[in-house]
């Protein structure tokens, strides 16, 4: 295949991609909610997109989720990101936009440092969890490090009973988290590892 014909295949496929990430982040098709919590189901697309399209596309089509927070929270923001919002809204901007663009940069690294060491399977599902886990954590670390003090942070402090950022990230995402990581983990993976026999890469 000639370098043309990889670019052109390279940006049709990240077009597509990013456009699976706005239809699951305006449409239902995006979250599993239940009465006590909301999994995010958009880690997909984005995992998938850093196995195919390596650390920078991994990192456009988080970038692509990330955009798509800030305008939910512009547009109908949580109690949360109300909150926030009359806090600081470039903090806002960046607690929504850059843990997402780094999720989808470190998964594409994590996945293409496995797939040097090895050509196992397995690869496909520990680079489907590790892009929940990266997207947790830097999405909590990162809400800690601007608005643990905020008024409506102290707030659910009090009301959880914790006193330290980790306790606090714990209990407001442990088992949300364990969802989320099992499975985007689970279905990333499935997905991943059936597209490279379609795409015999």
């Amino acid at each position: 295949m000639s370098n043309t014909s990889s670019k052109t295949r390279y940006m049709v496929e990240l077009a597509m991609m990013i456009a699976v990430i706005l239809l699951m982040a305006f449409t239902p098709l995006g979250y599993i909610r239940t009465p006590f919590l909301t999994v995010t189901l958009i880690t997909i697309p984005v995992a998938v997109g850093a196995m195919f399209l390596g650390p920078k596309g991994g990192m456009v089509c988080g970038l692509a989720f990330g955009l798509t927070s800030f305008y939910t929270a512009l547009t109908a923001p949580s109690l949360m990101m109300a909150a926030f919002m009359t806090v600081n809204p470039i903090y806002v901007a960046i607690l929504c936009i850059i843990p997402r663009a780094l999720e989808g940069l470190f998964c594409g690294l994590i996945f293409k440092a496995l797939r040097k060491a090895s050509k196992n399977p397995v690869t496909y599902y520990i680079a489907g969890i590790s892009c929940p886990a990266i997207n947790t954590i830097l999405f909590m670390g990162t809400l800690v490090l601007l608005f643990y003090n905020c008024e409506y942070v102290v707030n659910m402090r009090e009301t959880l009973g914790v006193s330290n950022p980790l306790a606090f990230v714990v209990a407001v995402v442990g088992v949300q988290a364990l969802f989320e990581v099992a499975a985007c983990g689970i279905v990333s993976g499935a997905l991943g590892q059936g597209l490279n026999r379609v795409l015999k890469r």
